[in-house]
């Protein structure tokens, strides 16, 4: 019994030593994303899953709901680890340099963030019946189109309006964005403005039910955006023949500096080695590319600059 008792209490420290040893391995990551309902929180569960896959369980993320951006980047301040969160970049630009939502704020733990990659962008979609002979935006002028209400899409919808002489000249529709799509193929509006990642769903069941025209923005109008350009390649919705040149604002997982550069190379390597898998399931991730590195205007991780290094992604000197 002595001798049971004995290889017993063996076996059990080892399973305990076991255990606190892969305890010991896994890296715990909190990424902070965006509401529940949102896109942007469906992406972060998926990269979750991705990272959980790609590194053997080595790597666990938790996802955090979020009201927003800014609340993502504000808590940069006071968060410490392994941080990872969503964030258009230019608004890491302002909290940077205290501006904006971020006026008044110490600017020293921003300095501390840093990029790690691309996610989907929000992509501005003009969704036009095609009866109603509008093909580009001159063709708006007497429309009725919808914009929703207090969304990016909507406020960046009016704004490219009046940038492109259209304010006042276009009838807007007093309804959810939600409505867009049931209103379109009724004839009760003539188009309607939406932003998210592309493929977006609205656009491909609207497409799917009718024949619709997606407008592409003119070089000269892109840059009155002064929003990041994005090509959206023909075929992506039914009947759309070319490429839809349009506006998009860029959206990027960030760290800081508190996290080690092997836990962001490992982050990086996985995001780009599991992407085509995630693809697989959710199209919007076949939007995201190398390229995209370029549209992020502030450092990037160290560990991250380790894997674009031997992947050859392009990286600018300010970048680093």
């Amino acid at each position: 019994m002595n001798i049971l008792r004995t290889l017993g209490v063996i076996t059990a420290g080892i399973m305990a030593l076991s255990a606190a040893s892969a305890a010991q391995a896994e890296t715990r990551v909190t990424l902070k994303s965006a509401k529940a309902a949102s896109s942007y929180y469906q992406m972060a569960a998926q990269l979750s899953e991705a990272m959980k896959t790609g590194t053997n369980g080595d790597v666990i993320i938790t996802v955090e709901e979020s009201q927003g951006s800014v609340q993502n980047v504000m808590e940069a301040m006071v968060r410490s680890g392994n941080y990872v969160f969503t964030s258009p970049p230019g608004l890491v630009g302002l909290a940077q340099n205290s501006k904006g939502p971020f006026e008044g704020r110490p600017t020293e733990k921003f300095e501390a963030v840093r990029a790690l990659f691309p996610i989907p962008s929000l992509t501005m979609h003009f969704v036009m019946r095609s009866d109603s002979g509008a093909t580009d935006f001159a063709g708006l002028e007497g429309k009725t189109i919808l914009l929703g209400k207090g969304s990016f899409g909507a406020k960046e919808g009016e704004k490219y309006l009046d940038l492109f002489g259209l304010g006042g000249k276009v009838e807007l529709a007093d309804a959810e964005l939600s409505n867009a799509v049931a209103a379109l193929k009724n004839g009760q509006i003539d188009g309607f403005v939406t932003a998210g990642s592309w493929p977006a769903p609205n656009v491909i069941e609207a497409a799917a039910g009718t024949d619709v025209n997606v407008l592409s923005l003119s070089d000269e109008q892109l840059a009155l955006t002064k929003r990041d350009k994005t090509v959206i390649p023909a075929g992506t919705y039914s009947g759309q023949d070319e490429d839809i040149t349009t506006a998009s604002l860029s959206v990027v997982a960030f760290a800081t500096t508190e996290m080690d550069d092997e836990t962001a190379y490992q982050l990086t390597k996985t995001f780009w080695e599991q992407k085509a898998k995630m693809g697989e399931s959710s199209s919007w991730w076949n939007g995201v590319s190398p390229d995209m590195l370029g549209n992020i205007g502030g450092k990037i991780h160290p560990g991250a600059l380790r894997y674009y290094a031997e992947a050859g992604f392009p990286v600018r000197d300010d970048q680093r």
